[in-house]
């Protein structure tokens, strides 16, 4: 495991026995939810040969027992922010050298809050892809001084969390900052459909 060696709890996925890794995705949960969540979908993206790493957000949730999240939406909290940032950033340097796959091989994957920190700080590093599923777009203070990666939204048109139009105000803003975003839309809610699983696994096959 390399939970011991990051800046940030995490859970590992390796690729299955045999196969050399072809990229590594990290995983970002949601607001209240936590690591293991999102690590338990993980076998439904049918990706054998790719290596995944799960991190778990920093700071405790005020009311979800065992939940956690990268900054409190309750009340505006910079400082939890900008330690999430901090870390996450941290934590994705050093993946690299722990696990073999460069950052040209790596996928940043988030759901619903953990979409925001995807699309955030993913903006600045040179990264495979980024897919950003239920999420939603920080303010962008200035445009990032390099190329984003590739880019997936995809999201629900029954979400009643993240309302869609969200998800369409981020396709806008950062196809306006030059980055290749390719937008998809479901008849879901605020979740990971089957739907939604089938077309990250298509885009990330893709990219190979």
């Amino acid at each position: 495991m390399v939970d011991k060696l990051l800046p940030l709890q995490a859970i590992e996925i390796l690729a299955e026995p045999g196969i050399k890794p072809v990229g590594l995705i990290v995983g970002l949960h949601g607001w209240g939810s936590n690591a293991q969540d999102l690590a338990s979908i993980a076998p439904s993206f049918d990706l054998p040969d790719y290596q995944m790493i799960f991190p778990q957000a920093p700071i405790d949730h005020p009311r979800v027992a065992g939940g956690k999240m990268w900054y409190d939406l309750d009340r505006p909290d910079p400082q939890g922010l900008a330690k999430s940032q901090q870390l996450l950033k941290e934590l994705i340097d050093k993946l690299p050298d722990l696990t073999g796959v460069p950052l040209a091989q790596t996928i940043l994957l988030g759901f619903s809050q953990g979409a925001a920190m995807t699309l955030d700080v993913g903006q600045g590093l040179p990264l495979a892809s980024l897919i950003a599923l239920s999420g939603y777009l920080h303010p962008i203070a200035q445009a990032p001084s390099n190329s984003i990666a590739p880019i997936l939204i995809v999201h629900g048109r029954q979400d009643q969390v993240v309302p869609l139009n969200m998800a369409q105000d981020a396709k806008t803003r950062l196809t306006a900052l030059g980055a290749k975003v390719t937008y998809a839309e479901f008849d879901m809610g605020h979740e990971v459909s089957q739907s939604a699983i089938e077309r990250v696994r298509e885009f990330i096959t893709l990219k190979r």
